[in-house]
């Protein structure tokens, strides 16, 4: 098969789609790895470690995409990319199509094949190719959240730890999952004070159990969420319905009850944010204010420290993707039950239950 390695062009995106040895992996394998012209630079790699192991680069993006089989991505194609894609194509990425149609549209529209790490399951229930992005997000959204409520920053002027003498920060995290968790140990780490809200009995009392007293563990309800985001100086949304967009927890009404200048992070945001007022941000811009509560929304937060995303994805994507180009797309989807949940478009049609709900669009089930 013929892979096509395309450098991304998201604003501040520095990952990229596979390592020089993932390339080695594909070259081992018999498959031919096109390398779109510094394709890897954001990430450490420059283009003489992709042709040492068999990639071959290329200058011209069209070229790459119409000798390809398969495009191998880190994030959603966008707008400007759509053209390039043409009918039967493989598109290897995260999507996240579930808020955001016109893309949906354009893969429907060109028939591309296409495979979204976030909805690739594992025999665990869980979403292995979206966990590891999961881990740096919830990190990185205490981190920034730390850091944005540094009052030069546009926040209270509040340190999360506290000193000697000085009531420490409170934090809420909404939602338990991967995110979760991450975002969790590192607000601990920092010695803020910590509510985890989950609607789910099991996961709460695995927080209790892994954290004891130093994080209180509540309901996630109206209620609660209410009471507790008046006394947040930083609340971090980690909600996620695999495939589906994010409910609206927190509405701009309910910013008001907030602190001044308190920080909310979403890291929701690539599936439509679970905050009312949130939008899609980029690095180089990454706040706004909205009823005196500063937003961080950035929907690619992992591209901030490139290497370790890109390691850290490749590590857990490399499998499928090889599977599909030594087998074919569909004897790989009908051996693997679990990639076959990956696929979100095939042949004109939305074949992800969820994603179609939340778009409204009809779900056309395929089998292979």
């Amino acid at each position: 098969m013929k892979i096509g390695l395309v450098k991304e062009i998201k604003v501040h995106e520095y990952r990229v789609g596979l390592t020089p040895d993932c390339v080695e992996a594909y070259v081992q394998n018999g498959h031919t790895v096109y390398v779109e012209n510094n394709a890897g630079d954001g990430a450490g790699f420059g283009n003489e470690l992709y042709e040492a192991v068999g990639g071959i680069i290329v200058d011209d993006k069209q070229k790459l995409f119409d000798d390809s089989d398969m495009i191998v991505k880190v994030k959603e194609p966008l707008p400007e990319e759509y053209d390039f894609f043409h009918e039967g194509q493989i598109l290897y990425t995260y999507l996240h199509i579930a808020a955001d149609r016109p893309q949906a549209e354009a893969l429907l529209a060109k028939k591309v094949k296409a495979i979204a790490y976030e909805t690739i399951t594992s025999r665990e229930g869980g979403l292995p190719c979206l966990t590891p992005m999961s881990e740096i997000a919830g990190r990185l959204a205490a981190q920034e959240g730390a850091k944005y409520l540094e009052r030069p920053f546009g926040g209270r002027g509040v340190l999360l730890g506290g000193v000697p003498g000085v009531q420490r920060g409170n934090v809420v995290i909404i939602g338990g999952g991967i995110v979760g968790l991450n975002a969790c140990k590192m607000a601990v780490g920092l010695g803020a004070n910590v509510t985890v809200m989950d609607i789910s009995a099991s996961r709460l009392a695995f927080y209790d159990d892994l954290f004891g007293s130093k994080v209180t563990t509540l309901f996630s309800n109206r209620s609660n969420i209410v009471k507790s985001i008046k006394a947040a100086d930083l609340v971090i949304g980690a909600v996620l319905i695999p495939g589906a967009a994010a409910p609206k927890l927190i509405s701009k009404d309910d910013l008001k009850l907030m602190k001044k200048r308190a920080v909310v992070v979403d890291v929701a945001i690539d599936q439509g944010g679970c905050f009312e007022t949130s939008k899609a941000t980029y690095h180089d811009n990454p706040t706004y204010v909205v009823n005196d509560v500063l937003h961080y929304c950035v929907a690619n937060m992992p591209g901030a420290v490139a290497l370790t995303s890109t390691l850290a994805l490749t590590s857990t994507t490399l499998r499928h993707g090889l599977n599909i180009a030594n087998k074919g797309l569909e004897k790989a989807l009908a051996d693997d039950k679990h990639l076959l949940n990956g696929l979100n478009t095939y042949d004109g049609k939305l074949t992800n239950e969820p994603v179609a709900i939340s778009l409204d669009i009809k779900y056309e089930p395929v089998s292979f």
